[in-house]
């Protein structure tokens, strides 16, 4: 007897997962699209993308290093610099291959939230909402957050996945998803040191209202997952001290007690700084419905979905209130916040999804019921079409000027500008910079940084600051060869006599 062999009908394939190709395709661009159009940013991911291309040429993985240095400015574990590592080694250094960790963290906190929604919720729709609420959401696809190569995407990765499962093992006590809670908090650490820990009170507050914390202390996989952490993430912080004598005294300044209980570097804010950039930027499409979703969350019929909503309102609150109490400010802290941010949201749309479908009077006039399709186009039109033309724009903001010698940079690594056998002039916090340098002598370009004050005849420099540009102007014979905005290539001839 013979088997007939199946056919794969594609039609079939399309019928059954197109809704999620539609999904796909939507996430792909404020995810994804253009995501090494624009130069490194300045600070935070220029320190990273030092780090990063630093351990990629010298293969040292435990000891984060600048200019050829222990880092003791960045002190965070390296579980992000290891992927961007990776991610170089396997597509060549580039801004896109040294973001693509940060992007990847997006999606998969995407499916994970659509996850939830259709195995746990049994809502396609609803999944759909809540990912789309995230990626239109100007906080998320943001700087900082998932276009760039900081900690923070990866971060929200890890919370958002531990969260989820401390929540399904209390729900069901499979031992599996606790085991699984205590390794993505393990991952959080070594992704952004004690930021990892900030959802703990609301998780303990969580069990404490289920009546299951005292149960919690009393079960031994507790205390064998607590060895698990602090092992392994522990571990490190113990092993880079055996390597980098002062590391841990330098984690306690930069982000254990000096960074809550007083202001980092001049990052002071107002308690009410998160709450005012929701309403003036991060959340400006959304945040009205952020409340709505949270009362809706006690009246739902569907319990699941009632229960998710108070437990999102729960970790929303709380996290919001540590870092809005905290000393030091800055406004990506709030990341982690928005995929449950995103599901209190969805659930007031849904809510209002079914609310027109259901209507009687449309069902009268109507043989379909479009009126929830075009409500749902309502409502993300608009949202998604700003954060389309922010991630696809390479435009800067005027205030912005100092990224002119960034796109110099980066124009000359790509081999639009001649820079070879040229120095950079440049005054003041580098690494910006200092990665365009280091990337362009890995294409074999003489290219380096120099001192003002020792230039030689014959010198070709680029100098973009206006201080050092009106130096080299009165110190110097020069001819001027060439600008892009503020970035001016010059040929020094020598001294100018002195007086």
């Amino acid at each position: 007897m013979t088997v007939p062999e199946r056919t794969i009908n594609l039609s079939d394939i399309l019928k059954k997962y197109y809704k999620y190709l539609i999904l796909a395709v939507l996430i792909y661009f404020p995810i994804f699209g253009r995501l090494g159009f624009l130069p490194i940013r300045i600070w935070d991911e220029a320190r990273l993308a030092v780090n990063a291309f630093e351990m990629y040429k010298d293969g040292s993985y435990i000891v984060t290093h600048y200019e050829g240095q222990p880092d003791m400015w960045n002190t965070k574990p390296p579980l992000t610099i290891w992927c961007e590592v990776l991610s170089m080694k396997l597509f060549g250094v580039s801004e896109a291959a040294f973001r693509l960790p940060s992007a990847i963290a997006a999606l998969l906190t995407c499916c994970l939230l659509l996850y939830i929604c259709v195995h746990y919720l049994k809502s396609f729709r609803l999944g759909f909402i809540v990912v789309m609420v995230l990626v239109t959401c100007n906080g998320y696809i943001e700087v900082h957050g998932t276009r760039t190569g900081d900690y923070d995407s990866m971060l929200t990765l890890f919370t958002t996945a531990f969260c989820f499962l401390f929540y399904i093992f209390l729900e069901n006590n499979q031992t599996k998803y606790y085991y699984a809670f205590f390794i993505c908090v393990t991952l959080a650490i070594l992704t952004k040191s004690v930021t990892g820990l900030m959802f703990g009170p609301a998780l303990v507050l969580y069990a404490l209202y289920q009546k299951k914390l005292l149960a919690l202390l009393k079960n031994p996989h507790t205390y064998a997952g607590l060895a698990i952490v602090a092992i392994f993430a522990g571990g490190y912080y113990l092993l880079r001290e055996s390597q980098n004598h002062g590391y841990l005294k330098a984690v306690w300044v930069n982000e254990l007690g000096g960074r809550y209980a007083n202001t980092i570097e001049d990052h002071k804010q107002p308690v009410q700084y998160y709450y005012n950039n929701f309403i003036d930027f991060q959340l400006t499409a959304w945040y009205l419905l952020v409340p709505c979703g949270a009362i809706l969350g006690f009246y739902l019929k569907n319990e699941r979905l009632r229960k998710i909503a108070q437990y999102s309102t729960l970790l929303a609150v709380v996290f919001f209130a540590i870092i809005s109490s905290a000393s030091t400010k800055l406004e990506w802290y709030d990341l982690p916040l928005y995929p449950f941010l995103a599901i209190l949201i969805g659930v007031c749309i849904n809510f209002l999804f079914d609310l027109v479908r259901d209507m009687k009077i449309v069902g009268q006039y109507l043989s379909y019921n479009s009126a929830p399709l075009a409500l749902l186009i309502f409502l993300f039109f608009t949202p998604y079409h700003k954060i389309f033309k922010k991630t696809q724009s390479k435009d800067e903001p005027p205030y912005y000027y100092d990224y002119t010698l960034s796109h110099y940079l980066q124009d000359a690594a790509s081999g639009k500008i001649e820079c070879n056998n040229d120095y950079l002039l440049y005054e003041g916090y580098n690494a910006q910079n200092l990665f365009y340098v280091m990337l362009l002598q890995e294409k074999g370009i003489k290219f380096s940084m120099k001192d003002w004050t020792k230039l030689e005849a014959g010198d070709t420099v680029v100098v973009f600051q206006e201080n050092l540009r009106n130096y080299v102007y009165g110190t110097y014979e020069h001819e001027w060869l060439s600008a892009q905005g503020w970035a001016t290539r010059i040929k020094i001839k020598g001294r100018k006599p002195t007086q």
